[in-house]
């Protein structure tokens, strides 16, 4: 059986060519995402900014005004109510209570006593402020540690430049992330943490792809501008690329259809993860070497077993 290819190695679109284009688009969605957070901020879910969440299932369709009304009236500050997934299905939202986790298990109880045994609780979650502050700053940690260890990896592994490359591709993609989660209002959470944690790997493990075939033609032809060296090396790589990405898509899209709303952001957060990570590692990492001035003979001296004429008749 032969292995699917969607574009085959000797294609000749010029990314790199165009990447001031590119670049313009990259900046464009990055000046939108940063404005985005800068003037709305993030739906923090309860891991951050503290508070309880109960679901629950009722016996047929939920009353939500009377849901509301009820558990409104307990006199425990702001509460909001949503579907999620079916009719009978309810997320209870409370905000933190004052006097911490010790409040929160009360008011927990207080809503159990409410509702009675005529619903069922699928799930009971309660966080402090304090914890949910804590826990805002560990993911930061946790996003900016993994980037460190990424361009140190990549450093380490080829040349700086490329690590700068790596890292530059890497913010763009999560800048983007948290862009569009703040432009939609949709729940960030510990879940989504550990979905741009993921994409960063994704992302990365692309770039490398493109980054070794790029130190591999480098050693080859040497006497290739850098310009077409980095168009072949994309090129030569599109069909992997592209081909994981619609594979990762796939089982991502039935992840977010038929995983349940506890899954949703997270699968979300995932797909428009590899859209980003797919697009920055065509468009954005390899152009990028363009400015940073990569040196073509830093891989080693080997003798160039092509002709500048072969190499020249190459993208």
């Amino acid at each position: 059986m032969k292995p699917i290819v969607l574009f085959r190695p000797n294609s000749k679109f010029d990314f790199v060519g165009r990447r001031r284009w590119f670049f313009m688009l990259s900046a464009l969605l990055m000046v939108l995402s940063i404005g985005a957070y800068i003037d709305h901020g993030l739906n923090y879910g309860i891991d951050f900014k503290g508070g309880i969440v109960i679901e629950i299932k009722t016996d047929g369709p939920a009353d939500m005004a009377g849901l509301r009304s009820e558990i409104s009236g307990l006199g425990l500050g702001e509460v909001t109510l949503q579907e999620f997934g079916s009719p009978d299905d309810v997320m209870i939202r409370i905000e933190a209570q004052e006097g911490g986790e010790g409040a929160n298990d009360i008011a927990i109880q207080t809503v159990r006593s409410a509702l009675g045994d005529s619903v069922d609780y699928r799930r009971v979650e309660s966080v402090g402020p304090k914890v949910g502050d804590e826990l805002k700053q560990a993911g930061i940690y946790a996003v900016l540690s993994a980037l460190v260890a990424i361009l140190l990896y990549i450093w380490f592994r080829f040349e700086w430049q490329f690590g700068v490359g790596a890292i530059v591709a890497l913010a763009h993609d999560v800048i983007a992330t948290i862009g569009v989660f703040s432009v939609l209002g949709m729940e960030f959470s510990l879940a989504t943490v550990a979905a741009v944690l993921t994409i960063a790997g994704y992302s990365i493990n692309d770039t490398v792809v493109v980054f070794d075939r790029v130190r591999e033609n480098m050693r080859k032809y040497k006497k290739l501008p850098l310009l077409e060296l980095l168009n072949r090396s994309v090129n030569e790589t599109l069909s992997r690329t592209v081909v994981t990405s619609l594979t990762t898509l796939m089982a991502l899209i039935a992840l977010y259809v038929f995983g349940g709303q506890i899954i949703r952001d997270f699968a979300f957060a995932m797909i428009w993860g590899v859209l980003v990570g797919t697009y920055s590692s065509i468009f954005v990492a390899a152009p990028t070497l363009i400015y940073l001035r990569v040196r073509e003979n830093v891989f080693g001296n080997e003798d160039d077993d092509k002709t500048a004429a072969e190499g020249s008749a190459t993208p």
